[in-house]
């Protein structure tokens, strides 16, 4: 990547929860990191101030453009700001 590339924002796919033993909601967590390790503990770090006290993540990748619906539009613009966004959503049982 030369300096006139765009970081990629991250996505970081998973679950948390707000009590142990309750239930877990799913997380889209939207950052940029220079890497992996440092995203997943960038990602980890923004959900415990957020109240979560375990989560579990399941896949990171980078995106490839912008999604095209909310909330995940808002989020990766934040992402592009600077800031870690959070998606939050239930799960199916």
């Amino acid at each position: 990547m030369n300096d006139n590339d765009e970081r990629a924002v991250t996505i970081i796919v998973g679950r948390a929860w707000e009590k142990k033993g309750g239930e877990s909601i799913g997380v889209h967590v939207m950052l940029i990191a220079p890497d992996d390790d440092s995203a997943v503990r960038m990602a980890l770090e923004s959900l415990a101030a957020e109240g979560y006290v375990e989560a579990e993540l399941d896949q990171i990748g980078d995106m490839e453009g912008a999604p095209d619906e909310e909330p995940h539009v808002s989020a990766y613009q934040g992402a592009l700001e600077g800031e870690v966004a959070i998606v939050t959503f239930d799960e199916p049982i």
